[in-house]
């Protein structure tokens, strides 16, 4: 889908897209339910805008959406028993490209997404008991989001960010009981993309790139708990995410890519979390960020590779963590910049094997009880790079690489 602010037509605009969406479900209940949902996509779902804009006058806007299979819903005030099984046989591909031209007065604003499978479910003032699997075969999932014109004049900045995911899980509510079992399994390639080319932006603009096999996020508030078994599983060929971001004077440029296997990102508050982890990748996980700006204001490039990733977190008293990660794909990331004439210079690698975060509260006389279990065998490398061939200000350039992390603590709630 592209929209378009109003756009003085000094030349040619054409815009087309294309969307597949494949077997989508919702659900929205105030009593107490059961939802089986099962879907299987064997065809390839893609997406593709191209946009041709001269001397635009106000907001350039493309957001852009390929979905295999999806499933969303909420209960209110009762019980919902979830029952889910999604399996994406086909490529899921989303691209963008936009050609602007002359002066874009407004800010270019471009999202390209491509999903194999997602599951959202919430609960409010509810019980919600899950029991999912989320199956993606050896396929692509590739997302690219592009502005190829290198004499473009962005005088309104720019905010460009391509997204590529296996399969996503989506759970959490308010005053709400989240319990069951999540699984995730992909064998695809996952890729996401992001390129600018400019001549000349007078404004913030900001590049990103991200790529996960398996993601699943659980967020709940007052007066909630979770209880969950998770399990995630990457073996595709890679995953990468790409960010180049170019400009020949730029006030504020930043590009920064990030790409995990598998990750699983908790937080609760008002009760108890017992969680039980269980990760497992075997892809090649690769991050690279290029910023490149003759003039400069601000310039920075980040670029973070992680094989798994587990961080759990309770504004509550009470913390329970099983965690077993094994990671034998090997972890890439690399960042550069190189400039000639500017001011602030930031550029970061950060590459890990396996990352666990645990926390609960000091105020409430947190208690955390955790088995941790971390195997990295595959090769970790972080590398950043600065060329400055005139003068900076400042310039702080770092790279770290680690096999196995992790962290336990009590903090006090913010």
């Amino acid at each position: 889908m592209a929209r378009l602010a109003p756009i003085r037509l000094a030349g040619t605009i054409a815009a087309t897209a294309m969307c597949v969406a494949a077997a989508t479900e919702s659900f929205a209940q105030e009593q107490d339910s059961r939802v089986l949902n099962n879907q299987l996509q064997l065809g390839d779902v893609i997406s593709g805008v191209t946009l041709n804009v001269e001397d635009a006058e106000g907001e350039v806007a493309v957001d852009n959406a390929a979905q295999g299979n999806s499933l969303s819903g909420a209960v209110q005030n009762g019980t919902l028993d979830l029952s889910s099984s999604q399996t994406m046989n086909g490529d899921t591909r989303a691209s963008t490209t936009v050609v602007a031209t002359g002066d874009t007065q407004g800010p270019l604003n471009t999202t390209t997404q491509a999903r194999g499978n997602s599951l959202a479910a919430g609960a409010y003032g509810a019980d919600l008991t899950i029991e999912a699997n989320q199956v993606v075969g050896p396929t692509e999932v590739t997302a690219t989001n592009a502005q190829t014109n290198e004499g473009a004049r962005l005088l309104g900045g720019a905010s460009m960010g391509s997204t590529a995911i296996a399969n996503t899980t989506a759970l959490g509510g308010t005053g709400a009981r989240v319990e069951g079992t999540v699984i995730q399994g992909s064998d695809a390639g996952v890729r996401s993309e992001t390129f600018l080319a400019s001549q000349y932006v007078p404004a913030t603009a900001e590049v990103i790139a991200q790529s996960l096999g398996n993601a699943i996020a659980v967020n709940s508030d007052a007066a909630s708990s979770q209880g969950l078994t998770l399990r995630q599983r990457q073996a595709g060929d890679a995953v990468t995410a790409n960010v180049s971001a170019n400009a020949g004077n730029a006030w504020d440029l930043a590009g920064r890519a990030r790409a995990t296997a598998n990750q699983s990102v908790l937080y609760n508050q008002g009760g108890s979390v017992v969680v039980t982890t269980d990760q497992s990748n075997l892809s090649q996980v690769r991050s690279s960020t290029v910023v490149t700006a003759y003039d400069y204001g601000a310039a920075t490039a980040n670029a973070a590779g992680t094989g798994n990733e587990v961080s759990i977190g309770n504004n509550d008293r009470y913390v329970e963590i099983d965690n077993a990660q094994v990671n034998s794909g090997g972890v890439e990331v690399t960042s550069e910049f190189a400039g000639a004439f500017g001011y602030d210079v930031r550029v970061g690698a950060e590459a890990t094997g396996n990352a666990v975060t645990g926390y609960a509260c000091s105020e409430c006389e947190g208690q955390m009880v955790v088995t941790n279990d971390q195997t990295n065998s595959g090769p970790v490398s972080a590398r950043s790079t600065t060329t400055i061939q005139g003068s900076a200000r400042s310039v702080v350039t770092r790279a770290t690489a680690t096999g196995n992390t992790a962290t336990f603590y009590v903090s006090r709630p913010q």
